[in-house]
C-alpha cells in the first residue's frame, strides 16, 4: 500500500471561530497589502500567535513543524497527521496535513500548495521564530528565492485590534475579575497557593464556556503566590501554606481562544507591618500616575522615565524589576509578544486609538529588608481616540486588599 506524503481531509463541518470570517477577511487583505507593498510573492508563518491570528488555528507542535502559507491568491495552514481534520475545522482557511512516513513531508506539503511551475521570488518569514534548521530546509527547496524577515511587519499589523478584538479582550478582563474574586475567597490561613489557584482557575473555565460554548479550552492558569515565593512576577504557584501576615499576588490569567487578559494584584492575609505598608503604597502611587499618563499621542518610553521618577522621590527605583507595562492580543505564556508596544525605557512607540496596554509596576524588596516581598498591581486600557477605557474593575491597594482570613 502507498501512503500518502500529504492530502486533504474536510471531516465534518467548519464551527464557529472566535471571529468573524469578515474579520480573518480583513487580517489577510491588510497582509496583502504589505505583500504588494513591499514585492514579496509569499509568507509562510511558523509561529502559534501568527497562525492563530491569521486563521483561527491554534496549533499544539509537540516537536513537530506547523505552518501558514499565504500568497496574493491562496491561504493555507499545513498541519500534522496526529491532529486529523481539526486544523481545517478550526480555521477559515484550507488545510494541506502532511503524514510521518517520509522525512520532510511538511516541505513537500507546502509545495504542494503553490505548485512548481512558478516558485517565489521573495518570500517572507518571521525570523523571531523559525528554527536555523528549518530556515535551512525551506532554503533547500527554494533555492532561487531571496527570503526577508516580515515578523516586525506582522507585529505592528497585530499592535492595531478591531472592535472585535477589544470585545473578546473586554470579556477577558470581566473574567480575570471574576477568577480574582474566586482567590480571595479561599484565602484563609493554612490554605495552600495550589488550592486557591486551582479554585480561581476553574472559576475562570467555566464562565470562559458559558461566554464562548463554541469555543476551544486551553491555557488559562492562577499563579497565586505567598511569602518569598512572590519575588518573581512569573513564579509558577507551590504546596506552600499560608499565614498571618503573609505578602500574597494574585494573578489570573483567562485564556479565549488564544487571546490573554491578566489581573495581578498585592494582597496581605490579615495584617500587614509598617514597613510592607509604606511599600505597598509607593507601588500604588506610581500605579496611579500610571494610569493617568496612558493616553493616545504618548510614548512609551516617556511614561517610563516620569514614573522612574516617581520610583526614585519614593526611594524604591532600585527595587524595581520590570517593564511597565505591554500589548495584548495573540498572547500566551507560550507563545507572542507585541515587543514594539512595551513600556520600557527603550521603546518608543506612540500609544495609539485601538492599542490595547496594561499598566503594571512592580518593586522587590529582597528577603531580611523591612518589607520584603514582591509588590505589583496591574490594569489593561484600551488607548481611544481621545482618552483611555480601563477594563480591569478588580480593587486595588491596602483599604481593599487586606485579607481577613
Amino acid at each position: 500500500m502507498e501512503r500518502p506524503d500529504f492530502f486533504e481531509l474536510k471531516n465534518g463541518e467548519k464551527v464557529k471561530l472566535p471571529f468573524s470570517n469578515k474579520e480573518y477577511n480583513e487580517r489577510v487583505n491588510n497582509l496583502r497589502s504589505v505583500m504588494d507593498k513591499d514585492n514579496i510573492d509569499m509568507i509562510i508563518l511558523t509561529s502559534m500567535h501568527n497562525i492563530a491570528y491569521y486563521t483561527g488555528f491554534i496549533y499544539c507542535s509537540f516537536g513537530r513543524p506547523y505552518g501558514c502559507l499565504i500568497t496574493k491568491n491562496k491561504i493555507s495552514t499545513i498541519s500534522a497527521n496526529i491532529d486529523a481534520s481539526q486544523p481545517w475545522r478550526r480555521s477559515h482557511c484550507d488545510n494541506v496535513i502532511y503524514t510521518d512516513w517520509k522525512r520532510d513531508n511538511f516541505l513537500k506539503a507546502i509545495v504542494s500548495i503553490i505548485g512548481r511551475d512558478d516558485p517565489p521570488k521573495n518570500i517572507g518569514i518571521e525570523n523571531d521564530h523559525v528554527t536555523l534548521d528549518m530556515r535551512e530546509k525551506i532554503g533547500s527547496i527554494f533555492s532561487f528565492s531571496v527570503f526577508r524577515d516580515i515578523s516586525r511587519e506582522l507585529m505592528k499589523l497585530r499592535m492595531i485590534k478591531s472592535d472585535e478584538e477589544i470585545e473578546i479582550i473586554k470579556n477577558g478582563a470581566r473574567i480575570a475579575d471574576l477568577g480574582g474574586e474566586e482567590v480571595v475567597k479561599n484565602i484563609k490561613e493554612g490554605a495552600t497557593e495550589l488550592e486557591v489557584a486551582i479554585a480561581g482557575r476553574d472559576r475562570m473555565e467555566r464562565e470562559i464556556a458559558k461566554s464562548y460554548p463554541d469555543a476551544e479550552y486551553m491555557d488559562t492558569w492562577v499563579w497565586f503566590q505567598s511569602g518569598i515565593n512572590t519575588d518573581g512576577a512569573h513564579n509558577p504557584k507551590t504546596n506552600r501554606k499560608l499565614k498571618k501576615g503573609d505578602i500574597l499576588s494574585l494573578n489570573t490569567f483567562p485564556m479565549i481562544s488564544g487571546y490573554y487578559t491578566a489581573l495581578e494584584r498585592t494582597l496581605f492575609l490579615d495584617s500587614i507591618d509598617d514597613a510592607s505598608l509604606k511599600a505597598w503604597e509607593a507601588n500604588v502611587k506610581v500605579h496611579k500616575k500610571g494610569l493617568e499618563l496612558i493616553k493616545p499621542g504618548v510614548k512609551c518610553s516617556d511614561i517610563c522615565n516620569e514614573l522612574n521618577e516617581l520610583f526614585a522621590e519614593l526611594g524604591y527605583l532600585q527595587y524595581r524589576t520590570f517593564g511597565y507595562g505591554h500589548s495584548f492580543g495573540v498572547l500566551s505564556h507560550f507563545y507572542g509578544r507585541e515587543a514594539g508596544l512595551e513600556l520600557r525605557e527603550d521603546i518608543d512607540t506612540v500609544l495609539k486609538e485601538n492599542m490595547v496596554i496594561s499598566m503594571e509596576p512592580m518593586i522587590l524588596i529582597p528577603e531580611g529588608k523591612p518589607g520584603a516581598g514582591g509588590y505589583r498591581e496591574h490594569d489593561i486600557l484600551i488607548i481611544k481616540k481621545d482618552g483611555t477605557e480601563n477594563i480591569t474593575k478588580f480593587p486595588f491597594g491596602p483599604e481593599h486588599n487586606i485579607i481577613k482570613g
